[in-house]
Protein backbone atom coordinates (compact mmCIF):
# COMPACT_ATOMS: atom_id res chain seq x y z
CA UNK A 1 0.00 0.00 0.00
CA UNK A 2 2.85 2.36 0.84
CA UNK A 3 4.40 1.79 -2.59
CA UNK A 4 1.08 2.58 -4.29
CA UNK A 5 0.82 5.91 -2.42
CA UNK A 6 4.40 6.81 -3.36
CA UNK A 7 3.72 5.96 -7.00
CA UNK A 8 0.57 8.09 -6.93
CA UNK A 9 2.51 11.05 -5.45
CA UNK A 10 5.19 10.71 -8.14
CA UNK A 11 2.53 10.69 -10.89
CA UNK A 12 0.82 13.78 -9.45
CA UNK A 13 4.15 15.63 -9.18
CA UNK A 14 5.10 14.64 -12.74
CA UNK A 15 1.72 15.85 -13.97
CA UNK A 16 2.11 19.21 -12.18
CA UNK A 17 5.64 19.67 -13.53
CA UNK A 18 4.39 18.89 -17.04
CA UNK A 19 1.56 21.43 -16.75
CA UNK A 20 3.91 24.07 -15.36
CA UNK A 21 6.45 23.44 -18.15
CA UNK A 22 3.76 23.57 -20.84
CA UNK A 23 2.33 26.87 -19.53
CA UNK A 24 5.79 28.44 -19.59
CA UNK A 25 6.43 27.23 -23.12
CA UNK A 26 3.52 29.27 -24.54
CA UNK A 27 4.46 32.49 -22.75
CA UNK A 28 7.68 33.20 -24.70
CA UNK A 29 5.82 32.67 -27.97
CA UNK A 30 3.29 35.34 -27.08
CA UNK A 31 6.04 37.66 -25.91
CA UNK A 32 8.00 37.05 -29.12
CA UNK A 33 4.93 37.98 -31.17
CA UNK A 34 4.48 41.19 -29.23
CA UNK A 35 8.13 42.10 -29.56
CA UNK A 36 8.07 41.32 -33.30
CA UNK A 37 5.18 43.76 -33.70
CA UNK A 38 6.98 46.37 -31.64
CA UNK A 39 10.23 45.92 -33.60
CA UNK A 40 8.30 46.22 -36.84
CA UNK A 41 6.51 49.40 -35.74
CA UNK A 42 9.75 50.90 -34.42
CA UNK A 43 11.59 50.18 -37.68
CA UNK A 44 8.73 51.70 -39.68
CA UNK A 45 8.73 54.76 -37.43
CA UNK A 46 12.50 55.18 -37.93
CA UNK A 47 12.08 55.08 -41.71
CA UNK A 48 9.20 57.54 -41.51
CA UNK A 49 11.23 59.88 -39.31
CA UNK A 50 14.19 59.77 -41.68
CA UNK A 51 11.92 60.64 -44.59
CA UNK A 52 9.99 63.33 -42.74
CA UNK A 53 13.07 65.03 -41.35
CA UNK A 54 14.90 65.25 -44.67
CA UNK A 55 12.44 65.54 -47.53
CA UNK A 56 11.99 69.28 -47.02
CA UNK A 57 15.48 69.90 -48.40
CA UNK A 58 14.23 68.68 -51.77
CA UNK A 59 10.94 70.56 -51.96
CA UNK A 60 12.26 73.39 -54.14
CA UNK A 61 14.87 73.59 -56.89
CA UNK A 62 17.77 73.55 -57.33
CA UNK A 63 18.13 69.95 -56.23
CA UNK A 64 21.44 68.56 -55.02
CA UNK A 65 21.32 65.21 -56.81
CA UNK A 66 24.19 63.71 -54.81
CA UNK A 67 22.46 64.63 -51.54
CA UNK A 68 19.15 63.31 -52.91
CA UNK A 69 20.76 59.99 -53.92
CA UNK A 70 22.22 59.57 -50.44
CA UNK A 71 18.96 60.52 -48.73
CA UNK A 72 16.83 58.31 -51.02
CA UNK A 73 19.19 55.40 -50.45
CA UNK A 74 18.96 55.74 -46.64
CA UNK A 75 15.16 55.95 -46.69
CA UNK A 76 14.84 53.03 -49.11
CA UNK A 77 17.15 50.90 -46.97
CA UNK A 78 15.26 51.68 -43.76
CA UNK A 79 11.87 51.08 -45.39
CA UNK A 80 13.05 47.76 -46.85
CA UNK A 81 14.46 46.67 -43.48
CA UNK A 82 11.20 47.64 -41.79
CA UNK A 83 9.21 45.59 -44.31
CA UNK A 84 11.49 42.62 -43.62
CA UNK A 85 10.76 42.96 -39.89
CA UNK A 86 7.02 43.18 -40.52
CA UNK A 87 6.36 39.57 -41.43
CA UNK A 88 4.52 38.58 -38.25
CA UNK A 89 1.09 38.89 -39.88
CA UNK A 90 -0.78 40.66 -37.08
CA UNK A 91 -2.54 44.01 -37.46
CA UNK A 92 0.46 46.09 -36.37
CA UNK A 93 2.81 44.38 -38.81
CA UNK A 94 0.35 44.55 -41.69
CA UNK A 95 -0.32 48.25 -41.09
CA UNK A 96 3.38 49.10 -40.83
CA UNK A 97 4.23 46.99 -43.88
CA UNK A 98 1.57 48.85 -45.88
CA UNK A 99 2.93 52.19 -44.69
CA UNK A 100 6.43 51.19 -45.81
CA UNK A 101 5.10 50.16 -49.20
CA UNK A 102 3.41 53.56 -49.50
CA UNK A 103 6.61 55.30 -48.39
CA UNK A 104 8.71 53.46 -50.95
CA UNK A 105 6.19 54.35 -53.65
CA UNK A 106 6.33 58.01 -52.61
CA UNK A 107 10.14 57.97 -52.63
CA UNK A 108 10.13 56.49 -56.14
CA UNK A 109 7.70 59.12 -57.41
CA UNK A 110 9.75 61.88 -55.81
CA UNK A 111 12.89 60.43 -57.38
CA UNK A 112 11.29 60.41 -60.83
CA UNK A 113 10.09 63.97 -60.40
CA UNK A 114 13.46 65.30 -59.23
CA UNK A 115 15.38 63.53 -61.98
CA UNK A 116 13.05 64.85 -64.68
CA UNK A 117 13.10 68.39 -63.30
CA UNK A 118 9.42 68.25 -62.37
CA UNK A 119 8.04 69.49 -59.07
CA UNK A 120 7.45 66.97 -56.27
CA UNK A 121 4.08 65.16 -56.30
CA UNK A 122 1.28 67.62 -55.52
CA UNK A 123 -0.15 65.32 -52.84
CA UNK A 124 3.20 64.80 -51.10
CA UNK A 125 2.07 66.29 -47.78
CA UNK A 126 -1.21 64.35 -47.68
CA UNK A 127 0.52 61.08 -48.52
CA UNK A 128 3.22 61.67 -45.93
CA UNK A 129 0.52 62.38 -43.34
CA UNK A 130 -1.30 59.16 -44.27
CA UNK A 131 1.96 57.22 -43.90
CA UNK A 132 2.63 58.85 -40.52
CA UNK A 133 -0.92 58.02 -39.36
CA UNK A 134 -0.49 54.39 -40.42
CA UNK A 135 2.82 54.15 -38.56
CA UNK A 136 1.19 55.62 -35.44
CA UNK A 137 -1.67 53.12 -35.74
CA UNK A 138 0.87 50.29 -36.02
CA UNK A 139 2.65 51.54 -32.89
CA UNK A 140 -0.63 51.58 -30.97
CA UNK A 141 -1.60 48.12 -32.20
CA UNK A 142 1.82 46.77 -31.17
CA UNK A 143 1.43 47.90 -27.55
Amino acid sequence: MKTLIQLLIVIVIAFLVFKWWKSHQSTPTAAAGASASQECAAAAAAAGETWGSGVGRFANPPYDTAAWDDFRSRVEKQARQAQEKCLCGDAACNTAKGAMSDLRSLVNEMDSALRSGSPPPSDLVQRQEAIDNAINAAREAAK
